[in-house]
């Protein structure tokens, strides 16, 4: 997969974009199917670096707190009242 912006996870419909997921895929068994897999890649996170807060952008059951996002990612829609956006991380390249 190429480079994304990293806005292209700023809800679940952007992720199934970037990831080229369409209707086909509504009816996949996500523990066995030949054209999805979701693997393990071992990063761990604490609790401190998970935000939960309720639903937005819809009308039932928006007082549920359904979505998490970690607190340093900058692709977060909506973040939680209170909750800075991260700065960017500038890297530098060493000749």
């Amino acid at each position: 997969m190429e480079y994304q912006d990293e806005r292209s996870a700023s809800g679940p419909g952007l992720v199934a974009r970037s990831l080229q997921l369409d209707l086909k895929f509504n009816s996949l068994r996500i523990y066995s199917n030949k054209y999805l897999k979701i693997y393990d890649c071992g990063i761990k996170f604490n609790d401190k670096e998970i935000v939960n807060t309720r639903r937005i952008g819809i009308t039932k059951a928006s007082d549920l707190k359904w979505r998490w996002y970690l607190k340093r990612s900058r692709s977060i829609s909506k973040r939680q009242k209170g909750d800075k956006k991260p700065r960017k991380e500038i890297s530098s390249k060493h000749n």
